[in-house]
């Protein structure tokens, strides 16, 4: 759908853009001088906003950022013109529940913070009572000493990659071949950053191997790998936690988890998306539900007393019925821990690709979707989880937002640590994003590995030397005597 805005102010041309953005699939906005077909003015007092013969103006409230009022404007506008109800209002940032820490912080009620959420993003109450919930959840969690740090870990290859994926998760049987050489230059990094980090005498609060999927590589390689891993950054550390999201059930097998437990691992992932054999196989996956059931029960059975399982709202083709039929499942494995992610259409993705060249999917429709995050929400209680972790991505299908839920005790702490920003991530692996934490200037530098795996290999050791070049920068001898 081609849309064309006038806007008289360019400053706010990404602002009007990721609005009207969120009440069409896949619009092209362009902004023009004429042939338009909405014209917006803001003007010192007010906003017009204008299309063929119709006008809606909305007074300018002068104590709110002006950029907050133009987006509250097309928000409002928008809404008068379609019957779909977008509960997050004009909150188009990654993280609301920060917001809502905030406001905690500085001696806000509840009543207040909802109130100012309604009044300024026209987020419905129950978003506004979540990002509460899960800033009180995590607030004596979130991470206040430079030196705690976590590490993450990725494996950049999947057993398939599935439609909706962007990530680096290279088909692992169309690259065999680089599978060994990729392992042998992470364990080079993984030495060489656990040197650094002893050096420094940094506390690694979590160790999180992610991917990808980190147990899409065999039996051997993934002993070889968690050895390292082990020896790097938990043997002698004391870690609070220690996380491999094996991801995949077709990729898990007896004796990787048994590796695992060698190896001290406290928390994992099996990752399901849906219970409903017909999706899994639309969305390019080789597992069947009755894999999912069989790989949980083994990790029980092995002692695993800390598995998470993801779920995804929105999958093409889904309809009430699935997602019943997934909440009915995931109930009787009782996980200690569920993660609930919107389907994000994102633009590297085989999904994105195949609906611009017209490949008919069947989405649910907003209304839809907001009854089937109900059905996840009443899961959570029939499990006795909380909220306790929360954050947004663009392109959401119904403009959602993924969520942690937890029983007590259980929740993922580097999922805390990650999505506050309030702590030094250490990333190792291709396309890995290093996060360093300033806490006295409440800001971050990121440094990114090379996503590509034969250009990791090759340029490792560059990469390694950016990486402590930044670190450096904040735990180098200069900056500690500056900090001090």
């Amino acid at each position: 759908m081609m849309i064309n805005v006038k806007l008289n102010n360019k400053e706010f041309n990404y602002d009007v853009y990721q609005i009207i953005n969120l009440f069409f699939l896949f619009p092209d906005i362009k902004f023009v001088e004429e042939n338009y077909d909405y014209n917006i003015e803001v003007k010192e007092d007010v906003i017009v906003i204008q299309k063929g013969s119709e006008s809606y103006e909305y007074i300018i409230n002068k104590s709110y950022k002006r950029k907050e009022e133009v987006k509250k404007a097309v928000f409002l506008y928008f809404s008068k013109h379609t019957t779909d109800e977008l509960p997050w209002g004009t909150l188009i940032g990654i993280r609301p529940s920060k917001k809502a820490l905030e406001l905690l912080q500085a001696g806000l009620s509840e009543e207040a913070i909802i109130a100012e959420f309604k009044e300024k993003h026209v987020t419905r109450e129950d978003k506004a009572q979540l990002c509460i919930d899960v800033a009180k959840f995590e607030k004596n969690i979130v991470n206040t000493k430079k030196d705690n740090i976590s590490v993450y870990i990725g494996m950049p290859f999947c057993p398939t990659r599935c439609l909706y994926c962007s990530f680096a998760s290279n088909p692992i049987e169309k690259c065999k071949d680089i599978v060994e050489p990729y392992l042998q230059s992470l364990a080079h990094e993984i030495k060489e950053v656990s040197s650094y980090i002893q050096e420094k005498k940094l506390k690694i609060e979590c160790v999180y191997f992610g991917g990808g999927t980190p147990t899409s590589v065999n039996d051997e390689q993934f002993e070889f790998i968690m050895k390292c891993i082990y020896e790097g950054f938990t043997e002698k550390n004391n870690v609070k936690e220690f996380t491999v999201e094996c991801g995949r059930p077709d990729s898990i097998t007896y004796k990787k988890l048994s590796t695992m437990k060698k190896y001290g691992v406290h928390r994992i992932s099996i990752n399901p998306q849906t219970m409903n054999d017909d999706t899994l196989k639309l969305i390019g996956r080789t597992h069947s539900v009755g894999d999912v059931t069989e790989k949980f029960t083994m990790a029980r059975e092995l002692g695993f007393d800390n598995i998470n399982m993801d779920l995804i709202v929105g999958l093409p083709g889904e309809k009430i019925t699935h997602i019943i039929k997934t909440c009915e499942k995931i109930l009787e494995l009782k996980p200690d821990s569920i993660t609930i992610h919107g389907l994000s259409i994102k633009r590297a993705s085989k999904l994105h690709e195949k609906m611009l060249n017209n490949y008919r999917f069947e989405v649910p429709g907003q209304e839809e979707l907001n009854k089937m995050y109900e059905y996840t929400v009443e899961l959570s209680k029939k499990l006795h989880m909380k909220p306790y972790y929360m954050y947004r991505q663009k392109n959401m299908v119904g403009n959602m937002e993924n969520i942690g839920y937890t029983r007590p005790g259980y929740e993922g702490i580097y999922n805390i640590q990650m999505i506050e920003e309030k702590q030094t991530v250490i990333a190792l692996g291709a396309d890995a994003v290093c996060k360093v934490v300033f806490l006295d200037e409440n800001r971050h530098e990121r440094f990114a590995n090379i996503k590509d795996v034969r250009e990791y290999i090759k340029r490792l050791d560059e990469m390694i030397q950016k990486k402590i070049e930044l670190l450096e920068t904040l735990y180098g001898s200069d900056a500690n005597e500056l900090s001090d």
